[in-house]
């Protein structure tokens, strides 16, 4: 009998689709493995991966269209900010970026 994959392996398998250049947020990848308002838990999810990661985890991001900076992520926060520049997703100085403009929509 084929095992269920975890609530980690399906938020890592979603996000692992999202094109480079493009954004998702955690409501979105909660909804799109079935966890209806399970956003946060998406970024606890996202907060257990390994860094460096082959899972393009900075794509993901809240639904304001910001990342969310906080001490609690030890510095991750401006780990993502450096690595969706190298994507040429603008970012300022506050974590706001153009989410409409680069809002990724899954088939």
């Amino acid at each position: 009998m084929p095992r269920t994959p975890s609530f980690d392996q399906q938020v890592y398998a979603a996000v692992a689709r999202i094109p480079r250049g493009q954004l998702a947020t955690y409501g979105q990848i909660a909804e799109l493995i079935g966890a209806y308002g399970a956003a946060r838990q998406v970024g606890w999810a996202l907060r257990r991966l390994p860094l460096p990661s082959e899972i393009p985890w900075q794509r993901v991001v809240n639904a304001k269209g910001q990342i969310s900076f906080t001490p609690s992520r030890e510095g991750s926060d401006w780990i993502q900010r450096k690595l969706l520049l190298a994507e040429g997703i603008l970012v300022d100085a506050a974590g706001n970026l153009p989410l409409a403009r680069h809002r990724w929509q899954p088939r």
